[in-house]
């Protein structure tokens, strides 16, 4: 029976009997940030079991693709040597969210196993936890269990979510490969081997911990049940290992013809086909590679594949060419996998090819130092100083070691690793943040998104510092807490307002405004009168600078939708910064975008301002905002009410916001792009600018091009062709300057042979030249060994303002077997603070002492007295 049809016959099962099939979820978890990728089938279901998501269903069967590979949950080491551990896998699972209950769990099971797969009854042996005695009843009185296989367990049969929340005992079922295969049944000493197999955890979620450590019964038990599909096909199929079954044994010979190895047996090319079973998936979820969070994560996997397909011999990128053969095992029942293929390609590719050159330096680097080790333990510092020197990962020097028969020093690489941390924590300085000493019950009405001023008393006043004042004076700065507000305080990129609070005879001028705890903390200074708690004022936003803000901020909403046209779904936003002036705007993406994808971004943003359509801000519930297409950061936390902000014709634009926005997208007058950078591995930045702040750019640039226009007395239409003709009579010059300067040289070399003395016989010349450049070296070096004929020639040059020295050897051919240049020319180097090299008969060199220069160029002679 195949995978694929396991998967099916499970998932059929389930909905013939009343569960209501569920898609698989993402990979980043949209639950939980405490964890790094969705390791478990539960994972998605997690705030349904505790009641904050309900559904519109109690029962729920799905096949979740899962990863286990950081944190907690790591079994990346044991992958390719072991014949169960993967990095991803899939887990079928049946869940019911209070209907019911162990009955019901178990007899799906063995319904499942012994009728519709078929596996004898003989074959299975069950555990219980030593304190349920209800499930032991039902595996034994119900299903018939044979209590010669049965076992009743402790601390393996019991789940919690963590320290406290809902907890459960748990029943277990192994598959038994045969006595033939060594191990004992659970519970027993010999329960570590191989023979007997679990393949289906029931978890019964019957209570609720608290940090005491009661227990109390749920009011609503619940069953939570996993299978790992990988596991159940290798029984189904007759093999022992999960690499045997079909799914493995067509991505290991596509590994093998990528690699040109014909051992599907080898652990490294079992490495590869987990792997890319798991990176593909990331990136499908949009996970880049990076060097942190669960981007690290995916650039160490894919590194570990690259490394172990260089250890069979694959000389050129191989990895990305698996995703064609993970299609077709796969692509049907995860279309998301096929959309994104080509992404995946690219990616895979892009990162095989940056570090190839690493791999291939740290692993000299590595056989290096195991070859001069003595004993049979990596010291912690060297293992450290190709992590962070060389960027070659701690997890493949550990894989190369544990080959080798090396251990690692693990304790003195933390140890490393933590000094380097102390040390970046020692030249960061970070400001205070006084607002985290305000606290206030309560919380600011903001009123801000249809006016801009109001009424408002003042329920609060703080000094810098964050104490509590009855009073500011006049020419105090200080925090206005208000009851009600049209600042918008500083959140989702958009920066806060500014303006003035007005009374009486006095004004506040609010110079930012931040939220703390659902309060808008107004900052400051009071320039005229005194301002009390428990005084009305009148708030006034700055109307310039909020228009400006406003026109920004929803520009970002539509670059970020042509984003995704132009450069494919995977661009998600990793940050923004809206202010006045300009707007920026952070995204994942692998590589540079090239100039024709800026230019369409820049025109899809700019055909829907001219659309000039009304923007619409909706509030509706989190599950509608999906329904809609609404695009958010769903792994962050959102409140029961969202707002969705809808701009662009044909609702081009479909987002949660919080913030402020144009009534019309042709409110934003246009927008152009500045500039695009990348400022974290896999993540990209794009600065732009709008309206006013736009056309006074545009402006200047006229301005500018009229100016240089002036300066070549042509007219700005002219400029062009212009620039054309100096640019061709510059390279003429430059032709000729180089012409005479050769002139010049040779008749200074021919000077200079007055300058050659003999050593031994040899024709030595070793002297410092003047007014000549280091790149002009090499030529003269030429002309001088061709005049010799037969010598050895020493050149230096050295620059005064920078203090740098240029050096450079040359040795006849007829004397390359007594003297080298590459040791003559270190030889001078390190008399002025340098080094170099080269062939045996030209070397150049560096170096940063200019008042060492004449007495190391003067040695020359004496040093080479002694070798000739």
């Amino acid at each position: 029976m195949k995978s694929a049809d396991i998967r099916q016959a499970f998932l059929r099962f389930f909905e013939e009997h009343g569960h209501t099939r569920v898609p698989s979820s993402s990979l980043v978890p949209g639950n939980d940030p405490t964890l790094l990728f969705t390791n478990a089938g539960m994972v998605p279901f997690k705030d349904v079991f505790l009641g904050r998501d309900p559904r519109d269903y109690v029962r729920a069967t799905s096949s979740q693709r899962c990863v286990r590979a950081g944190g907690k949950h790591n079994d990346l080491d044991n992958v390719g040597y072991t014949a169960r551990h993967h990095t991803f896998f899939e887990m079928l699972g049946n869940f019911s969210f209070g209907d019911y209950f162990k009955r019901d769990a178990i007899g799906f099971a063995w319904t499942f196993l012994t009728d519709v797969l078929g596996l004898p009854k003989e074959k299975l042996w069950v555990t219980v936890h030593i304190s349920d005695d209800e499930a032991e009843r039902i595996w034994k009185d119900e299903i018939g269990i044979d209590p010669e296989r049965f076992s009743k367990l402790d601390e393996d049969n019991f789940w919690q979510m963590g320290d406290t929340g809902p907890c459960g005992p748990s029943s277990e079922i192994f598959y038994d490969h045969g006595p033939e295969v060594w191990g004992g049944p659970p519970g027993s000493p010999e329960e570590d081997g191989d023979r007997y197999i679990e393949i289906w955890n029931l978890v019964f979620m019957q209570f609720d911990r608290d940090a005491s450590g009661e227990m109390t019964p749920l009011p609503k038990p619940s069953i939570d049940t996993g299978m790992g599909l990988e596991r159940i096909a290798a029984v189904m199929q007759g093999v022992h290992s999960n690499y045997e079954i079909d799914l493995f044994q067509n991505l290991l010979k596509a590994a093998a013809e990528a690699t040109g190895t014909d051992d599907l047996a080898s652990p490294s090319l079992r490495v590869i086909a987990d792997h890319i079973r798991s990176c593909a998936f990331l990136i499908t979820d949009g996970v880049l590679p990076s060097n942190e969070g669960r981007g690290y994560v995916l650039r160490r996997i894919i590194r570990r594949a690259i490394r172990h397909g260089h250890k069979l011999g694959a000389q050129d990128a191989f990895f990305h060419k698996l995703v064609a053969a993970l299609d077709s095992e796969m692509g049907e029942a995860y279309p998301e996998l096929r959309k994104a293929r080509d992404q995946i390609e690219r990616v895979l590719l892009k990162e095989e090819e940056q570090f190839a050159r690493t791999l291939d330096h740290g692993m000299g680097l590595l056989e290096q130092a195991l070859s001069q080790l003595d004993g049979d333990t990596l010291a912690g510092e060297t293992v450290f100083k190709l992590y962070d020197t060389y960027g070659f990962p701690y997890d493949l020097t550990a894989d190369v070691c544990r080959e080798r028969g090396v251990t690692l020093d693990e304790e003195g690489f933390n140890r490393e690793l933590e000094a380097q941390r102390e040390r970046a924590r020692a030249a960061s300085q970070f400001g205070a943040d006084y607002s985290a000493t305000i606290e206030l019950d309560g919380a600011t009405e903001f009123t801000g998104y249809d006016r801009l001023d109001d009424q408002a008393r003042v329920v609060g006043l703080y000094d810098s510092e964050g104490n509590a004042l009855e009073r500011l004076t006049q020419e105090q700065s200080g925090v206005v807490v208000l009851d009600r507000t049209p600042f918008y305080g500083e959140s989702g990129g958009q920066v806060g307002d500014t303006g003035y609070l007005s009374f009486g005879s006095g004004r506040f001028l609010v110079k930012d405004t931040q939220k703390q705890s659902g309060h808008h903390l107004h900052q400051g200074m009071l320039l005229e009168g005194e301002l009390v708690v428990g005084a009305d004022v009148t708030p006034q936003v700055d109307s310039s600078l909020r228009a400006a803000t406003v026109r920004n901020h929803s520009a970002t909403h539509l670059l970020h939708k042509a984003l995704r046209l132009v450069l494919g779904e995977h661009v998600q936003q990793k940050g923004s910064l809206v202010t006045p002036e300009r707007l920026r705007f952070d995204f994942s993406h692998f590589e540079a975008m090239t100039a024709e994808q800026l230019k369409e971004v820049e025109r899809l943003v700019n055909e829907q301002v001219l659309a000039n359509t009304p923007t619409r801000v909706e509030t509706m519930t989190l599950d509608e905002a999906k329904e809609k297409g609404a695009a958010a950061l769903f792994e962050a936390k959102y409140a029961d009410s969202v707002r969705v902000l809808t701009i662009g014709a044909d609702d081009f634009s479909i987002e949660l916001c919080g913030g402020t926005h144009v009534a019309r997208s042709g409110d934003i007058g246009c927008c152009h792009i500045v500039a695009e950078s990348g400022i974290a591995s896999g993540v990209r930045r794009i600065e732009a600018i709008t309206g006013e702040g736009a056309l006074a750019h545009f402006a200047e640039q006229e301005a500018r091009l009229s100016r240089v226009a002036e300066r070549l007395k042509a007219k700005p239409e002219q400029l062009e062709e212009r620039v054309e003709s100096l640019v061709e009579r510059n390279r003429g010059l430059e032709k000729e300057l180089e012409r005479l300067k050769a002139k010049l040289a040779s008749a200074a070399g021919s000077d200079m042979l007055a300058k050659v003395v003999e050593v031994k016989g040899v024709k030595v010349l070793s002297t410092r030249l003047e007014g000549v450049s280091g790149k002009e070296l090499r030529g003269m070096l030429d002309q001088l060994k061709n005049k010799l004929s037969s010598g050895i020639v020493v050149l230096g040059v050295a620059d005064e303002a920078t203090g740098k020295v240029s050096l450079i050897a040359g040795v006849t051919d007829d004397l390359t077997a007594k003297v080298k240049a590459g040791e003559l020319v270190n030889h001078v180097a390190s008399q002025v603070g340098g080094k170099g090299g080269g062939r045996a008969d030209m070397a150049q060199a560096g170096g940063s002492d200019v008042q060492a220069l004449p007495g190391a160029l003067e040695n020359v002679p004496a040093w080479l007295d002694a070798r000739l």
